[in-house]
């Protein structure tokens, strides 16, 4: 019997692409499917999934919140993360948030269907450089942050990500379904822990780490 796959992609050509893939294999099949955060919880109930395939950003919230979510609702259900971003920046919180894979976009196809199974068979899937920081980081507290905005929270981060892609409080706020005030007190904690004293220096670094993390 084929193992069931739920993917959660916003983008209908690279879902159609991802479904493909998965359904031309002799042990997989995707049986649902989501192009929103706000459909994933009710399509897996539907679906009964073995596997949900997450794609990091995704309309109406973000891969880590959403793994989150599935992982507090369906604990036993495993959720590989799939992203276009570095994986030294979202693979750990990836981790944390219950994730049990990771794997960037611009990997083979084959990658991804042997992350798949991985995680369908209880492992973990990181490269070895990102398996060693993980798992260095659960043996010691102490272990250093590799820079500052990686001591920021997920949320934090996703504010943060938001205004680097040119987004004001208003649209940042509708795109993570909080208030503006909400978004505001975020930045103001980005700009302490980041050592930000303007606004103007907030957007600049955002936007700069932006082009380098997060294109």
């Amino acid at each position: 019997m084929k193992r069931r796959v739920y993917l959660v992609e916003d983008h209908p050509v690279t879902r159609e692409g991802l479904r493909a893939l998965v359904d031309k294999t002799a042990d997989l099949a995707v049986v649902g499917e989501s192009g929103a955060g706000a459909d994933v919880l009710d399509g897996i109930e539907r679906t009964s999934p073995d596997v949900a395939v997450v794609d990091i950003t995704i309309a109406g919230t973000d891969g880590i919140e959403l793994t989150k979510q599935i992982r507090a609702v369906y604990p036993d259900l495993p959720v590989l993360v799939l992203s276009a971003h570095a994986e030294t920046v979202y693979a750990e919180r990836a981790v944390r948030a219950g994730a049990r894979g990771y794997v960037m976009k611009q990997e083979p196809p084959g990658v991804l269907l042997a992350a798949i199974r991985s995680v369908l068979d209880g492992d973990l899937h990181l490269s070895d450089a990102m398996r060693d920081r993980v798992v260095g980081s659960y043996l010691t507290s102490s272990a250093p942050a590799s820079s500052a905005v990686d001591e920021l929270t997920d949320r934090e981060l996703e504010v943060f990500r938001h205004f680097g892609h040119g987004m004001t409080t208003v649209q940042v706020a509708d795109v993570m379904m909080v208030s503006p005030k909400t978004v505001e007190t975020h930045r103001v904690h980005v700009k302490q822990k980041l050592g930000i004293e303007t606004t103007n220096e907030f957007v600049q670094r955002a936007t700069l780490w932006v082009s380098q993390n997060d294109a």
